[in-house]
């Protein structure tokens, strides 16, 4: 009895040590199995950030050539001109002429889409307009005024973005911001004004009518959209905004003075300072979706003449189901 007991002992001792054994082996084969699986995710991501970066690189030098030669011809600018059109979504094959002999390649080409589009940003009001060698300027305060009583925007809330402005720009007396109480630096992007006492809801409301641009800007006529127009031409009722559009789709303005005769039968008085035809920077934003992930790039360019130079780029990652506005 006793030997049997013991055989049984021993037998089930190496039950335990070889299911012991058995989940070793599985817990490290589930380990490098991970570990591989990782290593392959990030190779993928790596390549998708790199590729992504060589397309969205060469579509903005696409813009940029465009921008060059629409400036070579001068004159106005206007939506009817190449720039303006939008690329709609499209396979990235359509663009490029990949070798049949590279499989891979032709397949990432056909499950790759590319879209984009350039906005003029002098078709916005700009807020670097509003404060001006650290003083309100006042047709410019005006312009803003009117805008937010158009969309119903509390007033308040450009008084504390005109005060402090004014607090990063420095104080009437000269002062540097820096050694102001409570001093502000000067923004840099549009999402930042909700420093300055924009609220969430007002930002979204301005973002298609408002820009942030280095230095003092006029505002193209010939782009605007009819709330824009509204807001910079104090003669004018909303209708007289909305004629004004229809009468630029029909026939572009080549100059203010095109702009002047819309009033009808007085001349419309025009700020140089405030008001043009003509655009100098632009916004280039392009979207590039391979498989499921999505990257958007968005780029300030500044054009003078025949020069076209990117002021800043930026880029991130978007959900599968986002979507360009």
């Amino acid at each position: 009895m006793r030997r049997r007991a013991a055989g049984q002992r021993q037998h089930g001792a190496a039950i335990l040590t070889a299911m012991l054994t058995v989940v070793l082996v599985a817990t490290l084969t589930a380990t490098a199995l991970w570990q591989q699986w990782r290593g392959v995710e990030i190779e993928a991501a790596q390549r998708t950030r790199l590729q992504s970066a060589w397309v969205l690189n060469g579509a903005l030098d696409w813009a940029r050539l465009i921008l060059r030669e629409d400036g070579r011809k001068g004159g106005a600018d206007h939506l009817a001109e190449p720039w303006a059109v939008p690329l709609e979504q499209a396979r990235l094959s359509t663009f490029l002429a990949a070798d049949r002999s590279d499989t891979l390649a032709a397949e990432a080409a056909q499950s790759a889409f590319l879209s984009g589009r350039i906005t003029d940003l002098q078709s916005r009001l700009n807020v670097s307009n509003l404060v001006q060698s650290s003083q309100v300027h006042a047709p410019s305060l005006l312009a803003f005024t009117r805008l937010f009583d158009l969309l119903g925007l509390p007033k308040r809330e450009l008084s504390a973005l005109v005060a402090n402005l004014q607090l990063a720009q420095g104080d009437s007396t000269g002062r540097s911001p820096a050694f102001t109480p409570n001093a502000l630096l000067w923004p840099q992007e549009l999402a930042q004004l909700a420093w300055y006492g924009l609220s969430p809801r007002s930002l979204a409301l301005l973002q298609d009518f408002v820009t942030l641009l280095p230095g003092s800007t006029p505002v193209n006529l010939n782009t605007a959209p009819v709330e824009v127009v509204y807001a910079c031409l104090e003669a004018f009722e909303l209708a007289d905004a909305h004629r004004l559009v229809a009468a630029r789709t029909a026939a572009h303005f080549t100059s203010l003075d095109d702009v002047a005769k819309t009033k009808g039968s007085g001349l419309l008085k025009l700020d140089l300072a405030q008001h043009s035809v003509a655009s100098r920077f632009f916004e280039v934003r392009g979207r590039l979706q391979i498989e499921q992930d999505i990257v958007e790039e968005y780029s300030l360019v500044q054009r003078e003449a025949a020069e076209v130079r990117t002021l800043w780029r930026r880029r991130g990652s978007l959900p599968p189901m986002a979507n360009l506005q």
